[in-house]
């Protein structure tokens, strides 16, 4: 029997493999598109659906089939400020920014500051030179089952092709409660940033998948048999496979289909509700996504318009969700 070929895992693409500042993603790049270019939604778990398969290139076409799904809980966004960038030999920086959030005793805790009477009228005093704007937005977790009550604020690029065409679409949404179902529509492929499940401190067999040496190996079984050629002076090379970090990193997943967006809790939430969240509240909207979602639950995931889809395939047509507890009742 051949001896089978297992190479070591842990991708050289994410380095250094270190805790996220923070717990949630931060954005640098965005799909083109019109209005807010991005959404955040919380991770309540995961379940599966009966959909019914109509794409006419597919081995499954015309039938029912199962499908794994995630279901975020999407409360309305809110502007916080709005930000004009001007671009040099060093990057983009921010030239102007204009605070409109109205009064919000969540939001203070995060960033305290005067709440606005009449935004209309600062974005009418922005600068007619911008490069670039964009907005800060704020959600309300309050509004879900985290039990979390500050917000998360994160910038968030607007669609338009010149400058004053953004700041004309961030006029159209401040001052009020933004929701998901304005920004994406059943089918539609989206991209998910999100921090990953913290692993913490962890040895080389579990963070990168290197074999166990034999029984009788001297210092140690759980440890790399060679560390590399340049390893005088202490020296070693980053490639090797030694103990550190394991998850909590940011990530990005792309080209997630949604299957269905839905404003009734009633059809997404479980017997007994979601183990490590509970239930959906009403008020809010909930996005089916295909397959799994970085993260653990009641992680804030935020949620884009594909940037690199290639081709789009049909969604297949949501029949059943299935709600059976997932406490053994």
């Amino acid at each position: 029997m051949p001896k089978p070929h297992q190479p070591r895992h842990g991708s050289m693409q994410f380095w250094p493999r270190k805790r996220a500042s923070r717990p949630y993603a931060r954005i640098r790049s965005f799909a083109t598109g019109e209005g807010l270019l991005a959404f955040a939604g919380y991770k309540m778990g995961m379940t599966h659906v009966k959909a019914f398969d109509s794409y006419k290139h597919s081995m499954t076409k015309n039938e029912s089939v199962a499908l794994p799904v995630t279901i975020l809980e999407c409360p309305p966004l809110r502007i916080y400020s709005v930000r004009g960038h001007r671009r040099d030999t060093y990057g983009s920086k921010v030239v102007k920014e204009a605070v409109v959030a109205g009064k919000d005793k969540h939001l203070a805790r995060k960033l305290p500051h005067k709440p606005a009477d009449n935004p209309s009228s600062l974005l009418d005093a922005f600068p007619t030179d911008l490069d670039d704007v964009t907005v800060l937005v704020s959600t309300q977790p309050s509004l879900t089952g985290t039990g979390q009550k500050k917000p998360q604020v994160f910038e968030v690029g607007l669609g338009g092709k010149t400058a004053a065409d953004k700041l004309a679409a961030a006029k159209a949404l401040v001052g009020r409660d933004i929701k998901a179902s304005e920004l994406f529509k059943e089918g539609e492929y989206v991209d998910l940033h999100a921090i990953t499940t913290g692993r913490g401190y962890q040895g080389p067999v579990k963070r990168f998948g290197i074999d166990l040496k034999p029984h009788k190996t001297e210092k140690g079984r759980r440890r790399p048999g060679n560390i590399g050629a340049w390893f005088g002076q202490q020296h070693t090379m980053y490639r090797v496979a030694f103990a550190g970090q394991m998850g909590y990193h940011q990530r990005a997943q792309y080209n997630n289909q949604i299957l269905k967006i839905t404003d009734k809790p009633e059809e997404v939430n479980l017997q007994g509700g979601f183990l490590h969240y509970g239930v959906g509240r009403r008020g809010n909207e909930f996005l089916i996504v295909k397959g799994s979602v970085p993260g653990p639950k009641k992680r804030m995931i935020t949620i884009l318009k594909a940037i690199r889809l290639k081709r789009a395939i049909q969604a297949p047509t949501v029949e059943e969700i299935a709600l059976a507890s997932q406490q053994g009742k």
